[in-house]
Parts: C-alpha cells; structure tokens; sequence
C-alpha cells in the first residue's frame, strides 16, 4: 500500500517564510543563500576581520582574520598531506578551537569533514574512520596540520560538507551526508525561528557546552554565530559552576543545553539572575521538559526568549522549534515546523490521528555514506522517515515515541515519550524513561524507570497520583523502578531502553 500522508499544517506558524519557494518536487528552499560555507566564512571575514570569532574557555581567542589564517594553513597542510575536494577527513577532537579550526581547514580545502564523537571506543571510533574512507584523521596528541595557505573556490550547495554519524540503539552508525546546501539552510532557519537579529554583530555571543561532534553545536550553534559576525565561545566539557562564571563574564547571548543542565545551574549556589543580563535567547531540547522549568528559565534568564528545538541528524538539527510565547504552555510539543520545512504524518490512526513523523526540506541530508538500501528505506520521494511516532494539533508537533519503543498495553497504544512528559514533573524525578514490563494477560504494562533530583527522593505513590492528573488511566506507569545510577546511554546520548527492560521493577503498584 503507498503512504498516506497527513497533518500538513503551516497555519498557524509564526516564523518568516519570506524568500521560501518550492522546487519542482515540492522541496520548500530559502533563496540567495551563500554558494558555501566557504563563501559564508568569507563574508565574514571580510566584513569584521579584528572582531572575535572563536574564545575557547580557559585558552585562546582568534579574530575573524586569524580564524581565516590558520584555517587557510590547516587547508594547506592536508592539500600537502595529499587531500583533494571530496576526501575525507576526520575529526576526533575535543570541543576547542583547534576543533573548528579543523572544520574550517577541511573546508577551506574542499575536503569533507568527518566529525567522530569522542565516547566513542577505539574501535566504535575506527568503524567510522574506515567506513568514512577518512585518509587523514585529526587527534589529540598531534598537532592540527600546517602548510602554505590554500583556499579552494570550487565547493558547490549540492557538495558533501560534512558526514555527522549518526548512531540509534542498535547497529552500525551511519554517515549523514551534509551538504553546503543542507548547512546553510539550518543556519538561516536558526536566525529565523530564535529571532536574532541580522545586525546583532559583534554581540552575537554564543556559548557551546554542547559537543561539536552534533549538529546542534556544529551546525546550530557555532556556524550560526560565524554567520552573523559573532564569537563561538567553546568550553570543553559541562561544569555549573565554570558555565555560570562564562555566562557572565563572556557577557554571552545565546546558548543551548538540555533540560537537565538548567536544572542543574538554575540550583547552583553561583547561580543569580543579576549575572545573566546578557542572555537574550535560550534554547533547549533532546529530552522532556517540565513547564515549571520553563517557567522557571524564562524567571531567570530575564532578558531571553525560551524555546525547545527538535531535529535529526537527518535534518541537518533544526525542523521544528517552539517559541517563547508558546513555550510554557505547551512544554510537551516541539513546536511549529521550521520556515523551510514541512512536517506530516504518515499513515496516522484514523481515531488518534498518529502515526510516524516525516520531514521534508532543504535541511534534509543528502542520504546514507555509502547505505543505498538504508538511503532508500528512510528518504522517500524526498520525505525523511524519521522512525517517530507523533502527530499534529493546530500546527503544533508533538514527538510521542520511537516506532520501536511503543507499548502495546491490551490493544492500546502507549508512546513512551508522552507518558515520560506526564512524568517529568511528578515530585523528585530528575530523568525518566519508560518501558514496556511483559504481562501475561495485556502483553505488555507501562513501566517507568525513574532517577531523583539530586538530593531528592521519589515516592512511586506520590509519582502514580501525579500521572493520574495528567495521563489517561491506561498510560499511568503501573510498574517504577527507582536508581540512583543515571540512565544509560548509548555515545550520541540516546537512552539505551533495552538495558532498562530488564530494571527489577518488583509487583505492580495497582
């Protein structure tokens, strides 16, 4: 049977479409982009070359024109190392400027960048050098390559940027191919959906705690500041109080982190709305959000505009967003789709209206590294297959569950991800995943697992009391389980269900 698709929805949405115009394959497109990152790079070079581009915490900071040099001499070196446009080159590196100088490097010398997440084991880490076919691979310990500058002018939109891997639960990763065009489409749909002006310039100050490995530090958050003349401000890892200290004395405007690290600032002894004045936008995303914390960043974060980010790898970071005004009261969407992006459901229940959630843009990866058959089966006649279940209300998006993860409770469909935004907020609960606990009678009851706030403690009745307010009776989790270890997680972040399975979750609570 051939797809049914539903839920296209661009009104309400209150993002500028101005400029966006659908291709001949219905493929909505911003117009006048750079012709490449390189052509982007450039133009900011040139128009500020003294102002401050990269600030790593605790070390350097390089202007406009110094990024550009160095960058120049790291093309250089791998021109003379024997790379040419379209080879690979990966990038194991912690956040730093050496980091973006190499990014930079690799594409002031046409080359790709292959960046390689740091969890990685050594040989998680090999599998995506060698599949990558990276002949040149950046690490620590050795010094970033360095040779006569040499810019090459040659890079189209439709060329291959970057390979980000992306890796689910189970399986190989697989290399999303990114292309100019994909990148830049992300970056201009970021000034876009946060609303930063075109002229913020120099006080464009964007703090990355995030790592650069992802897109949503790479591609949203580091080339969007480069973009508008900016200063990516680079920390190499998360520290609350390191991070609270930056926020401050960097006089930073912008900065992105999940959920859980502004809980944890927000609850820092350091931590005083006073030091956050220069904050205009906050964003968020990756994982649940209770409304009290929105309301909570937004109370503390006095001069920003809040809001929750979602995408894939896939999509190049950024498809849907959810704005300030709409942020508290509805924390459990992932907001409207992005200016150039159209989100559907496809083969949606007729009675709940869900189903799995496709993406269609300019953003959308050119494919799988060397996966034909996965390329085929998860991008259809230019629709991503994001293997999510959720559905459309008023425009809005809401991302119910993974395709593999739903429960079947006695013929019921139970999305894992909804029951876990009816958790978040429940008394004491820090992070929650919820999982399917076999029954014999039903197939399947909802379970949750469950790790306290810091320095809190969780009563599963006092937990049950709150789902049954916000849940349908058959969503509430008859089964918790309570750890005090934190959920674990596979390199990208993403929850490992299947370890949580097997949780001693003892008799049902009712």
């Amino acid at each position: 049977m051939p797809t049914e698709i539903s839920g296209l929805e661009r009104d309400p949405n209150p993002f500028d479409a101005s400029g966006v115009v659908a291709d001949s394959d219905g493929v909505r497109r911003y117009q006048d982009l750079p012709a490449s990152l390189v052509a982007m790079l450039d133009a900011s070079v040139r128009a500020a070359p003294e102002a401050e581009a990269l600030v790593e915490v605790g070390g350097d900071r390089l202007s406009y024109r110094q990024m550009w040099d160095r960058a120049a001499r790291v093309a250089g070196g791998l021109r003379e190392a024997g790379v040419s446009p379209g080879d690979r080159v990966a990038i194991r590196l912690p956040n730093s400027n050496d980091w973006m100088l190499a990014f930079a490097g690799i594409q002031l010398a046409g080359a790709i960048a292959v960046p390689v997440n740091t969890r990685f084991t050594d040989a998680e880490a090999a599998y995506v050098m060698d599949d990558s076919e990276s002949g040149v691979r950046l690490e620590p310990g050795s010094p970033l390559p360095d040779g006569a500058p040499f810019v090459y002018e040659g890079a189209g939109l439709k060329d291959v940027a970057a390979i980000f891997y992306t890796s689910g639960t189970t399986g190989f990763p697989k290399g999303a191919m990114h292309t100019h065009e994909n990148v830049l489409a992300n970056v201009e749909t970021a000034f876009r959906v946060c609303g930063i002006p075109r002229d913020f310039g120099a006080d464009l100050r964007t703090l990355v705690v995030v790592p650069l490995f992802h897109v949503t530090g790479c591609h949203s958050q580091a080339l969007v500041a480069l973009r508008g003349g900016g200063a990516v401000v680079i920390d190499s890892a998360f520290d609350g109080a390191r991070m609270i200290d930056t926020l401050d004395r960097e006089r930073i405007s912008a900065c992105t982190a999940v959920p859980a690290i502004y809980y944890f600032i927000l609850n820092h002894p350091s931590f005083a709305p006073s030091r956050m004045s220069a904050v205009r936008w906050v964003s968020y995303g990756g994982a649940p959000i209770a409304p009290a914390l929105v309301e909570r960043i937004a109370e503390n974060f006095p001069s920003s505009r809040v809001g929750n980010g979602f995408g894939l790898t896939e999509s190049t970071s950024i498809a849907t967003f959810l704005p300030h005004e709409w942020a508290a009261e509805h924390a459990d969407s992932v907001g409207f789709a992005a200016p150039h992006t159209e989100v559907a459901i496809a083969d949606a229940d007729p009675v709940t209206r869900t189903g799995q959630i496709l993406i269609r843009g300019q953003s959308v990866c050119a494919g799988y590294w060397k996966k034909a058959d996965a390329t085929a089966a998860t991008f259809v006649d230019s629709w991503l297959h994001t293997g999510d279940v959720g559905r459309i209300d008023g425009g809005l998006v809401h991302v119910l569950d993974r395709l593999k993860d739903m429960i079947n409770r006695g013929g019921e469909n139970v999305y894992s991800v909804e029951v876990e935004n009816g958790l978040i907020a429940a008394p004491g609960v820090g992070e929650v995943a919820v999982v399917g606990v076999p029954d014999s009678m039903m197939g399947e009851k909802v379970g949750a697992v469950i790790v306290p706030l810091p320095g809190a403690s969780v009563d599963p009745a006092a937990v049950v009391a709150h789902a049954r307010e916000h849940l349908a009776d058959f969503k509430v989790p008859q089964y918790i389980a309570v750890r005090s270890a934190p959920l674990p997680r596979n390199p990208n972040g993403k929850v490992l269900k299947s370890e949580l399975r097997d949780s001693d979750f003892g008799k049902p609570l009712f």
